[in-house]
């Protein structure tokens, strides 16, 4: 299905910020010459620039104009990780294995816009083959609509994430919790086994994009956070 023009316009700037294309402070084109670029309405424009303000890629100054920006994601102290890339940093090779997935209505644990639709993925993470992670991940459609056609039978869905759609608020959790059913099995452990668990929930504005529950092997994982004002200046841009 063809996406409103509104949305292409602000997928499109979003993926050239989000690649580097432009540059933190770059200068947008002025909404006349996007008008003229996508013949569309003023209204049409302005709707796709605020979203890009909305989601903090961009800064919308009166009479100036539009400027890339920093996404506030890049100032939290507890980042979400990308479960691959701290895998090869291990000297480990990160591999995704596709459980299940579903297409439901939302509602699920609280989760996605009333009458919306979430994708719901279950996979396992593994390094050098032996299991280290379980995951069951929730996504709002709405928010997210390309992931409905995305292939992850060996793509974690949480690098696809990181990589293509941005948020500015996250919620976690972390408990320790004995491992049980399933997820026992799939993680090669026996029942009652301890794992961490840590849930997490992204948001961009008022849209949920995800929520993600991992059962982390006790002997595989530890999660290391650095607090601080110092180590917050610290961050990568």
């Amino acid at each position: 299905m063809t996406k409103p023009l509104g949305e292409r316009i602000r997928s499109q700037f979003e993926a050239r910020i989000l690649s580097g294309e432009l540059a933190p402070g770059e200068r947008l084109p002025t909404e006349a010459e996007l008008m003229q670029q996508f013949g569309c309405s003023r209204m049409t424009v302005s709707k796709a620039l605020s979203a890009l303000a909305d989601a903090g890629l961009i800064e919308r100054r009166k009479r100036a104009g539009s400027f890339v920006s920093r996404p506030r994601v890049h100032s939290m102290v507890l980042d979400i990780p990308d479960l691959a890339e701290e895998v090869a940093a291990r000297g480990q090779t990160h591999r995704y294995r596709l459980i299940r997935r579903d297409v439901s209505e939302a509602g699920i644990a609280h989760f996605g816009p009333a009458g919306g639709q979430v994708l719901a993925l279950d996979g396992l993470h593994l390094a050098d083959n032996v299991p280290f992670a379980f995951e069951q991940r929730l996504v709002d459609i709405a928010a997210v609509p390309d992931i409905a056609d995305v292939d992850f039978g060996h793509l974690a869905p949480g690098s696809w994430l990181l990589r293509h759609v941005p948020w500015d608020e996250a919620e976690t959790r972390i408990a320790a919790e004995g491992a049980s059913g399933s997820i026992a099995d799939w993680l090669d452990v026996e029942p009652g086994t301890a794992t961490l668990v840590v849930e997490r929930r992204t948001w961009r504005g008022s849209d949920s994009i995800t929520f993600v529950r991992q059962h982390f092997r006790a002997d595989q994982y530890d999660l290391v956070a650095r607090f601080g004002q110092r180590s917050a200046s610290r961050a990568p841009a």
